[in-house]
């Protein structure tokens, strides 16, 4: 089976995603399963704004939002309404914290369902933390020194840095401690804002607004624009 992820830089419901959106639901149920857990700590306010943002975004579309209320790993184990995700068209991981999203949903019914959903020929994506917990790294952001710990692994063999263009402003040293911590076999990818990798393993596309970095080592760094093909 061929799966369909999208890898997001930043801009998850935001109109500049829209193509893309429209690209990973052609041929799909037209639902989206939206898990915010990545903002659940930064309070019910910022958790619920990503999915009334969602619901607006997709409406134009005619798509359904399904609102996935997970906010820790008691609320994943406990979850009922699995079939929220695992029929859905597409499910979607928004920003927040990646190393809190990763360990509440990693070995959960709810993970079993989003991926039982990629099984059933969903398209599976993340944003900003989302994207770096499918990934093999998920840096607990919350840490004082951002600890490094393991993403979810839907995509063993990429380690996701998003926000690129940004990031290392905000955190001086980021693509030294991604490579110190990739391990054999895995590609360290920085995806710029308002920028997407779609596809699946091996064979994977540019879409958005600026560029993708596989990030061979601090000095060697391989850029691919909007429409770019990799192999990873």
């Amino acid at each position: 089976m061929t799966f369909m992820f999208a890898l997001v830089g930043s801009g998850e419901f935001l109109p500049v995603m829209a193509s893309i959106d429209r690209e990973l639901l052609k041929g799909r149920k037209p639902s989206v399963a939206v898990i915010p857990t990545a903002s659940a700590q930064d309070g019910e306010a910022r958790f619920q704004h990503w999915i009334s943002l969602a619901r607006k975004h997709y409406a134009p579309m005619g798509v359904d939002v399904r609102g996935i209320e997970v906010r820790d790993r008691s609320e994943a184990e406990n979850f009922t309404n699995l079939d929220d995700i695992s029929t859905a068209g597409l499910v979607y991981l928004s920003g927040g914290n990646p190393g809190f999203l990763a360990s509440a949903l990693r070995n959960t019914p709810v993970w079993a369902a989003i991926e039982s959903a990629a099984h059933n020929g969903a398209a599976i994506a993340g944003c900003s933390a989302g994207a770096m917990a499918m990934g093999a790294l998920a840096p607990i952001v919350r840490e004082p020194e951002a600890i490094m710990g393991p993403g979810i692994g839907m995509i063993p063999n990429i380690a996701v840095i998003p926000h690129f263009d940004q990031i290392r402003g905000w955190v001086p040293g980021i693509v030294e401690r991604y490579l110190e911590h990739a391990g054999a076999g895995v590609s360290v990818v920085g995806i710029d804002e308002s920028t997407a990798l779609i596809g699946s393993p091996g064979d994977w596309v540019v879409r958005g607004d600026q560029n993708v970095h596989l990030i061979r080592s601090v000095n060697e760094v391989d850029v691919y624009g909007p429409g770019d093909r990799l192999r990873i």
